[in-house]
């Protein structure tokens, strides 16, 4: 077991086997085999908008074959080798929220393979990661429909993947109102979850 964050190579490439044995306080994902530090507990801002969007989430799929889930909670994204082989396994995120149809996709250490939506929720210092890396991520692991949320500038982003490659809709604006291309039962105003 590693208990201090410290103690690991930086410039090594890391697999879920290895983070299994990880026991330090800092929240971590792995990113293509390299450690990522999660930073700074989201701000409150931040909070208040995943619980709104978890409420919207509740509300409209409560009723259905499907499962949501909020961070912390490990989603491993299988390469193109698909193993799942857990030394094989080089991605291991947090989303902030996600929606699996999928349930042999779950099971007790969080989900294996691409969430069917994915939404992400921008904080100071974690922009890049989201907006780039975790974008590419995403698509090649086959996520279906991720949306960016930029509490700053209260806007969202939605992208869906269309024959192996994301594909951006008009940006959302605080006025507008959002509705899933995947799932059309998810549409609410943003101004709900930006007030």
């Amino acid at each position: 077991m590693i208990t201090d964050i410290n103690l690991l190579d930086l410039e090594k490439t890391y697999t879920y086997a290895d983070y299994l044995n990880w026991e330090f306080e800092e929240r971590v994902e792995i990113l293509k085999g390299k450690v990522s530090s999660m930073g700074a507990t989201p701000n409150t801002f931040h909070q208040i908008i995943s619980g709104k969007l978890s409420g919207f989430l509740w509300q409209k799929f409560n009723n259905k074959a499907l499962n949501f889930f909020a961070a912390p909670f490990d989603v491993r994204l299988l390469d193109k080798k698909k193993s799942t082989l857990d030394q094989e396994i080089y991605t291991v995120i947090q989303p902030d929220l996600c929606v699996i149809c999928d349930e042999n996709k779950i099971d007790e250490r969080g989900a294996i393979g691409a969430p069917d939506l994915v939404i992400e929720i921008l904080s100071p210092g974690n922009s890049n990661k989201e907006m780039k890396y975790k974008f590419d991520l995403y698509e090649e692991a086959g996520v279906l429909e991720y949306w960016i949320v930029n509490p700053a500038d209260k806007t969202v982003f939605v992208y869906v993947l269309k024959e192996n490659q994301f594909i951006g809709m008009h940006p959302l604006i605080e006025e507008d109102t959002i509705q899933s291309k995947l799932f059309p039962e998810l549409d609410f105003k943003l101004e709900a979850i930006f007030n």
